[in-house]
This record gives C-alpha cells, sequence and structure tokens, in this order.
C-alpha cells in the first residue's frame, strides 16, 4: 500500500459523460510518484478521457482529482499554473503546431510560461530537448510535414520535456510505429524516466510496451478502473477482458518477445549511450532549466 506522499495523482468518484453516454461511473485511480504507470482498455472505454480530464481539459460531471497534492477541477488557468508547469503532455500523433518549426514548437510550453525569457536562451533550450527526444539536431529548423511519424512523436516529447516536468503524460506514444521503431521509443521514455526521475501516465495499446517499461497497469472497462496492478498480478484475476488481452495471441506473442529479449529498464549504461544523449545532456538541461527558473525570479523581483 502506498503512503499518500507517494501519490503524486488521485482520482475519486469520476464520472464523465457525453450527453447521454456514460464513459466513467465511480472511477477511482492513484498514480505513484516515480512509476510508469499504463493504462489499457477497450475502445471508447475512456483512456484519453481521462487523461484529459485530469490536466483540465475535461470537465467531470462529478469527482475528485489531485496532482500533486493539488485539485485541479474547477479551477481556473491562472489558478493551476504552478501544476501545470509542472507537467508534460504528449498528445497522440504529437499534436504539432504545423505552421512553426519543431523548435519553436518545442518553444511553445516556454513561451507560455515564462514570456519574458530571451530568446537565445529558449532557442538554447529548445536545442537540448530537440536531442533528448532522439531527434538529430538539425531536425529543430524543420516544419512537421517534413518529418515522418516516428520523429514527429519524438518533436511532440521534445515539446512535453520543455519545462523539465515531473510528470510525463503519454497518449499512445508508439501507435502506428514499426516494431522497432516502437521498441527505440519505449528504451528513451524508460532512460529518460530513470535519468530524470520522471513519473508517467501512459496510455497504451502496445503489449510490448507494458511488458518491456510500465511498473504497473491500471485496466479500464465497466466505465471504472477495474484493476491496477503488476501484469502477473492482472493476469491472475478473473476477468473476460483481461483474460482476452493478456492470455490471448498477442499476449502470448508479447511474453515470448519478453521471454527473449532481457528487459530494458535496467540497462542504464546502453540507454547513456543511446543517440539521445540522455545522460550527457542532463546536466546540460539542468542548467538551461535553473537558467529559466533564476531569469523569471529576477524578472518577478523587478515588478
Amino acid at each position: 500500500m502506498a503512503e499518500q506522499d507517494d501519490i503524486l495523482i488521485q482520482v475519486r468518484g469520476l464520472r464523465n459523460s457525453f450527453g447521454e453516454q456514460v464513459i466513467h461511473d465511480g472511477l477511482d485511480l492513484d498514480v505513484r510518484k516515480g512509476e510508469i504507470l499504463g493504462v489499457v482498455g477497450g475502445s471508447g472505454t475512456g483512456k484519453s478521457v481521462l487523461m484529459r480530464t485530469i490536466i483540465g481539459l475535461q470537465t467531470p460531471d462529478q469527482g475528485e482529482i489531485t496532482v500533486f497534492g493539488q485539485p485541479t477541477i474547477g479551477r481556473e488557468a491562472t489558478e493551476a499554473i504552478d501544476v501545470r508547469k509542472r507537467w508534460g503532455v504528449l498528445f497522440q500523433g504529437g499534436a504539432l503546431f504545423s505552421t512553426l518549426t519543431v523548435a519553436e514548437n518545442v518553444a511553445v510550453p516556454l513561451r507560455e510560461f515564462y514570456r519574458d525569457l530571451p530568446q537565445a536562451l529558449m532557442d538554447e533550450v529548445a536545442s537540448y530537448k530537440v536531442v533528448m527526444a532522439g531527434l538529430p539536431a538539425d531536425a529543430g529548423p524543420k516544419y512537421p510535414a517534413e518529418l515522418s511519424g516516428g520523429m514527429k512523436k519524438r518533436a511532440g516529447l521534445a515539446r512535453a520535456l520543455a519545462l523539465d516536468p515531473e510528470l510525463l503524460f503519454l497518449d499512445e506514444p508508439t501507435a502506428g510505429l514499426d516494431p522497432i521503431g516502437a521498441a527505440a521509443f519505449d528504451q528513451l521514455i524508460a532512460s529518460l524516466q530513470k535519468t530524470l526521475g520522471l513519473t508517467v501516465f501512459l496510455i497504451t495499446h502496445d503489449l510490448d510496451t507494458l511488458y518491456a517499461i510500465c511498473d504497473r497497469v491500471a485496466v479500464l472497462a465497466d466505465k471504472k478502473v477495474i484493476a491496477v496492478g503488476t501484469i502477473d498480478e492482472l493476469i491472475a484475476l478473473d476477468h473476460p477482458w483481461i483474460e482476452e488481452y493478456f492470455k490471448g495471441p498477442r499476449g502470448r506473442a508479447a511474453v515470448a518477445a519478453k521471454d527473449e529479449v532481457a528487459d530494458i529498464r535496467p540497462r542504464s549504461a546502453d540507454a547513456a549511450r543511446h543517440p539521445t544523449e540522455v545522460e550527457a545532456h542532463a546536466t546540460g538541461q539542468q542548467a538551461q532549466g535553473n537558467a529559466a527558473d533564476a531569469h523569471a525570479r529576477g524578472e518577478a523581483g523587478t515588478r
């Protein structure tokens, strides 16, 4: 049982509906600090709706949500700004602005929260994030239309990392990627989580991802979270959807793949040698983040 101080996100009694269609009813969920929590469920179970509700883009009919110990429902954007600065979001497909370059897309959160940040520092921070997300340095000046699907996702990830978040929301990050690209993205997320101490809320249908990097998995069905636990704990449960999902042909294939390939989470040395250069850029990233914060504090002090 997790201590209250270890719970980063707490959802209680959540109800979401669209007209007469009820998506969630009495949904409860805890996300622990420092874990990668996978969120799975059948089509229409409201995985993305749950994420959007937690980050304040969807107003529920009822329920309570706290993130970092602070309520997020019914608060004005200006009231929740200190909480919003502490998370990053990768939406499905990257959700990049097509008229902005990759670097300009990455800088969007910086412009939103640190409007007086010098352009040179903003550009430098953006360049660090681009490389941290596994993109080549020359990807910064390119537009989304010039990127492959996998590169767009990495650009979206770079933007999600722009503010040095403690909490990362990922919505189907490997959807549409080939198996090699998906595995590389999984390894990137695992490496970033370990290096930066992130808590990750990961919506996915990819069984390989669940086995490779998730500490626990939350299952959405029957309008609520019906179970949360390790995959072994979930497989032991007697529920039709869980059995079909984890014990079906694709589930058995994921288990076989897991048995053939060592889990990527402990491979810190290999991750550090990954082209993302996560370890090499962590110090630079922290320095740039500190510089941005210092500049913001200085500006605030002169007002």
